[in-house]
């Protein structure tokens, strides 16, 4: 019999079909287009402790088949989404997974333990945030910082499954995804968006007030696929593929190189419903073909 419904680390999904942080908003504001019960999941804006303004403008540009962001991490803060957006969540039926992000170990400590006690049910970790103490390096560019901050927020928030999401920006990804795996992390989900900078000619500047942004849209996903399928080989979590997904084939060909579910984000700003529609396509091709979308995950035939 056809079934839609996966599991990651103990939590089920009615489908593989989320919604990717900074992308949706925390559900409410999509919930206007559609009942967003209609998905597997939504992952929230990232959260920091202290409300955050974000950059300055012009913080969005597009690009040939994708766009860049420097938003900023632009939120309310993670008390006021414990009063406001986590009681609205709870009471709808979807999955609710809270992005957090930091800049100092302590940030993510603190605000782990707040998510803790909150109504959602996974906790996803922003790792591509600059680490203010050790010189603005990023998290998730060393494999032993992704190890250290995964084990943090794992002890400080033991009553949710964590979910660490890897950037691109790199050395070797399939060496965080075991750091991921080694801290303790119940999935991974990847990629996050790629460095990149959009230029204006006539100025001769960047377009983006911050110079660079995260690169995001379908020009990632053949990036995005090798990654997933690399991490594949490498843990034995679970693994959540982002990055250029616009269609239920672009489900279908993440879930053959080893993800169990998806995010789909860029393609939300270009179609408010794009979510729910990928959603309705898959399932009726899973009915079409009769089959458990679980069968599909990581039987990729590599061409000898």
């Amino acid at each position: 019999m056809s079934n839609l419904k996966v599991n990651i680390a103990g939590v089920e999904f009615k489908n593989p079909i989320i919604t990717a942080s900074g992308t949706f908003g925390f559900g409410r504001e999509y919930d206007r287009f559609y009942n967003i019960e209609e998905l597997g999941g939504i992952c929230t804006k990232g959260l920091t402790i202290k409300p955050k303004l974000g950059n300055p403008p012009p913080r969005i540009a597009e690009s040939f088949g994708g766009m860049l962001n420097s938003v900023g991490l632009q939120n309310p803060g993670v008390d006021k989404y414990l009063q406001s957006d986590d009681l609205y969540l709870a009471k709808r039926d979807v999955v609710v997974i809270a992005n957090v992000a930091g800049s100092s170990l302590e940030d993510y400590i603190a605000i782990a333990e707040k998510i803790n006690e909150s109504n959602a049910d996974m906790v996803e970790l922003n790792i591509s945030c600059p680490n203010v103490k050790e010189g603005g390096m990023a998290f998730g560019v060393l494999p032993e910082s992704v190890e250290r901050v995964t084990k943090a927020v794992k002890k400080a928030c033991p009553n949710k499954p964590v979910i660490t999401k890897l950037s691109p920006n790199v050395a070797c990804i399939a060496d965080n995804a075991k750091s991921a795996e080694a801290g303790g992390a119940d999935a991974i989900s990847l990629i996050n968006t790629l460095s990149g900078m959009a230029v204006n000619y006539k100025t001769r500047k960047p377009i983006l007030f911050n110079n660079n942004g995260g690169m995001s849209g379908p020009c990632v996903k053949p990036v995005a696929l090798k990654m997933v399928w690399d991490c594949f080989n490498a843990v034995k979590i679970p693994i959540i593929g982002l990055g250029g997904i616009t269609s239920y084939t672009d489900v279908l060909e993440f879930m053959i190189c080893g993800a169990r579910a998806v995010e789909v984000g860029t393609y939300n700003f270009t179609n408010p419903y794009g979510a729910r529609d990928i959603a309705k396509d898959l399932e009726a091709y899973v009915e079409e073909n009769n089959m458990d979308i679980n069968d599909l995950v990581g039987t990729l035939i590599l061409n000898k």
